[in-house]
């Protein structure tokens, strides 16, 4: 077995524990839910019974994902600045982030956790639109941008 092979299949395990646990929890939701309605009363649980079994399962982020492109007037040429570096990220992203000028970099730095959908989205602009990286340092981690 090679190597990629061991990490679907690893992968593949991680997904059916998962799947266990969710299956879990949706019986205890729904034994949790039907021992609510009939504490409140006949008429909620009666309103209850009318409702669907199975629910359609809901769409999947990976589908309402829209890819985000700069602004024709955020592109930048020649060497970046903390002000043209800032101009590229929407609003909602730039006040997440610190914008500091070294020599030879722009360091952008995480104000408080980012969670993972604004990690993504701000990783995908440093990389893709401007050539920059990920340096992980525990509490000094940063987004780094080379000048040149």
């Amino acid at each position: 077995m090679n190597m990629n092979e061991k990490r679907i299949e690893d992968i593949l395990g991680r997904i059916d524990e998962l799947i266990r646990i969710l299956r879990f929890l949706a019986d205890d939701l729904s034994e949790i839910s039907k021992t609510l309605k009939e504490s409140m009363g006949p008429e909620v649980a009666a309103a209850g019974e009318g409702a669907p079994e199975r629910l359609k399962p809901p769409v999947s982020a990976q589908q309402t994902i829209i890819q985000e492109e700069p602004p024709a007037e955020a592109v930048i040429t020649g060497t970046p600045t903390v002000n043209s570096v800032q101009r590229l990220f929407p609003p909602e992203l730039a006040c997440l982030l610190y914008f500091e000028e070294s020599e030879e970099y722009i360091l952008v730095k995480p104000r408080h956790y980012l969670g993972s959908d604004n990690f993504r989205r701000i990783a995908s602009i440093i990389r893709d639109q401007l050539g920059g990286e990920y340096i992980s340092a525990g509490r000094d981690s940063h987004f780094r941008i080379p000048k040149s």
